[in-house]
C-alpha cells in the first residue's frame, strides 16, 4: 500500500515590514524596564582613600615633603610596582646615583630573584663629595671604581629601615658593616650619613634616600660643593 508522498516544506516566510514593526514595537515597551534594572543594580564597591592610602608605602624623613605624594607622577603608591631600575628614575633628587647605576650595570651582579636594598645618595651629596672633573672621569674611564662605590650602597635583600635599624648592622655589596641606629624618623649609617627619605618600595626592592656618599672614594669637591649633573 503506497503512501501519500510528504508534502514538500514551505520556507519560512520573512516577517515582512509589519512584522519588523511588531518587533520594534516589543523592544520599545521591554528597553525602559530593562535601563531600569540595569540602572538600580548595586555596583560594586569602590576603593575609599581611606583604605588606598592604608596599604600606601609609608616613606619616612625631613626630605619626603619635598617629593612626589598623591596622585604626583613618582608617588610612594605608583613607583611600588616598578622594577628598582625604573621606579628610581621617577625621583627627582637621585638623578646622578641613578645615572651611575645604570652606566655600570652593577644591578645586573645580583643573583636573579634577590631582592636588594639602596642606600641611595641625593644629587647633592654628590655634589658636596666629588668634583665636576672627578666625577665625569669615575663614569667615563673607571668602572671598577665606579662598581666598587655602587656595592658600598646597596645590601641583599629588600629590607624596612625599622628591620635594618632593629639588626644594628647591615653588610653591604662591597663587603663593609655598616652599622645601622635609629634617631627618631632618620636612621644613621655609621658617622657618615642619615636617611632623608626612608622606604620606598619597589619591585623586590628598597630604596632609602640618603645625605652622604659611602664608600673609601676621597672627596674632590670644592667648597661650593656645586657639581653640574
Amino acid at each position: 500500500m503506497s503512501h501519500p508522498a510528504t508534502p514538500p516544506r514551505q520556507p519560512r516566510r520573512s516577517r515582512g515590514p509589519h512584522g519588523a514593526r511588531r518587533v520594534r514595537r516589543t523592544l520599545g515597551l521591554l528597553l525602559p524596564t530593562l535601563l531600569l534594572a540595569a540602572c538600580t543594580a548595586s555596583p560594586a564597591a569602590p576603593r575609599t582613600n581611606a583604605a588606598a592610602a592604608a596599604t600606601a608605602p609609608q616613606v619616612t624623613g625631613p626630605l619626603c615633603a619635598a617629593l612626589p605624594t598623591g596622585t604626583e607622577p613618582g608617588n610612594p603608591s605608583f613607583l611600588a610596582g616598578q622594577p628598582v631600575d625604573q621606579a628610581l628614575r621617577w625621583i627627582p633628587t637621585l638623578t646622578t646615583f641613578e645615572a651611575a647605576l645604570r652606566t655600570s650595570g652593577v644591578l645586573t651582579d645580583l643573583p636573579a630573584g634577590t631582592g636588594v636594598t639602596l642606600l641611595a645618595p641625593s644629587d647633592d651629596a654628590f655634589a658636596a663629595t666629588f668634583s665636576e672633573d672627578n666625577w665625569d672621569d669615575l663614569m667615563t674611564h673607571h668602572a671598577d671604581q665606579l662598581r666598587t662605590l655602587l656595592k658600598a650602597h646597596l645590601i641583599t635583600g629588600a629590607h624596612p629601615i625599622a628591620d635594618l635599624a632593629a639588626a644594628g648592622t647591615a653588610t653591604t655589596l662591597d663587603g663593609v658593616t655598616v652599622t645601622v641606629t635609629r634617631t627618631g624618623p632618620t636612621a644613621r649609617l655609621g658617622d657618615r650619613a642619615d636617611t632623608v627619605c626612608a622606604d620606598y618600595q619597589a619591585t623586590n626592592a628598597r630604596i632609602h634616600i640618603i645625605n652622604a656618599v659611602l664608600g673609601p672614594l676621597p672627596v674632590t669637591a670644592d667648597s661650593t660643593g656645586h657639581r653640574a649633573h
